[in-house]
């Protein structure tokens, strides 16, 4: 039996860029590493592994996201780069945000795009999804009183 949820790991590219942007949604660094060794190479099952990792952690304390970019060996490209939203996989991150105008402004600022619309779901929530680095998708809802 699992006893919880420790984190989510995204590969990204641009490690500078992707902490940039959960920081802009109000996520900060729980620490940074530098990854190699034969204990990662086998865990990946691929020789020659070197990784950069920034652990990021949400305000509430309890989520955390690992963000992962490969020095060693190069990333590998996928087709299509930037998956649809019905394509099989990882469907999307979601946070919980005080404002989803406000998320989508500043994360906008910083280039990140939209996905649809912002729309209102019965009087729960405003959501919306966005695509946030290495073309992964960020939901964002916030919660109606």
């Amino acid at each position: 039996m699992i006893t919880r949820l420790d984190h989510v790991s995204v590969v990204v590219d641009d490690l500078t860029n992707a902490t940039a942007f959960f920081a802009a949604l109000g996520m900060t660094v729980e620490g940074e590493m530098h990854v190699e060794g034969p204990w990662v190479d086998r865990v990946n099952a691929i020789d020659g592994v070197q990784i950069d990792i920034v652990m990021m952690r949400t305000p509430d304390g309890q989520g955390r996201l690992e963000l992962t970019k490969f020095h060693n060996p190069e990333l590998i490209e996928v087709e299509p780069a930037i998956a649809p939203p019905n394509a099989p996989g990882l469907r999307s991150v979601m946070f919980t945000v005080d404002s989803v105008d406000d998320a989508v402004a500043r994360l906008r600022a910083i280039g990140a795009e939209l996905i649809g619309e912002v729309v209102q779901y019965d009087n729960m929530y405003r959501l919306c999804y966005m695509r946030g680095p290495a073309g992964i998708i960020v939901a964002l809802a916030e919660e109606l009183a």
